[in-house]
């Protein structure tokens, strides 16, 4: 009974195992950014097509202008501080219909707002800290718009240079409809 019982298992195990319940691809590539504040830029219709195209991770304060006026004082290098936005168009596969979709950054410098399609997602009140906001309510088929805006004009924020924006990987996660919670199992 054993024998018959073992390999069965192993196989069943393995299947499992094989199925794609999560998918993470990289989120990295393909924003685009202004540095300053710009009214309404959270909003699907807005037009970027004039802002800067790069990949983040990306300070924009290490870009300057270095200057002893500048509010972040010696601490922070006397770089700038200030408001800078990003915003990416993406579309969901169709293979994904009917399952979870989840952002994740893994850190906003330094008060963050997100939204997707026009819908504010959250505030992230730092910088230090990875997190993430379901997408999947928000969805749209064909062309959806993350837009985040980075707050770090509040200075000195503290003795020594924070940087400005989205300053570390930003992920996709897409997983069935039964999932674990990211940070979920311990």
């Amino acid at each position: 009974m054993k024998r018959i019982i073992l390999p069965f298992l192993c196989l069943i195990f393995s299947l499992v195992a094989s199925a794609q319940v999560r998918k993470t691809l990289s989120f990295d590539e393909g924003w685009k950014f202004y540095k300053g504040d710009v009214p309404g830029a959270e909003a699907s219709s807005f037009d970027d097509n004039a802002w800067r195209s790069l990949a983040v991770p990306h300070d924009w304060s290490i870009e300057g202008p270095y200057d002893r006026a500048n509010t972040t004082g010696r601490g922070g290098g006397y770089l700038p501080a200030g408001l800078g936005w990003y915003r990416k168009t993406f579309s969901v596969p169709a293979a994904d219909a009917g399952k979870k979709t989840f952002i994740q950054f893994g850190g906003v410098m330094a008060n963050s707002d997100v939204w997707i399609n026009g819908h504010h997602l959250g505030r992230r009140p730092n910088g230090y800290v990875a997190f993430e906001y379901e997408l999947t309510p928000h969805l749209k088929a064909g062309k959806n718009i993350i837009a985040v805006r980075a707050d770090n004009a509040v200075q000195p924020a503290m003795r020594w240079y924070a940087g400005a924006g989205i300053y570390r990987h930003v992920r996709l996660v897409t997983t069935s409809p039964a999932y674990v919670k990211q940070y979920g199992h311990f």
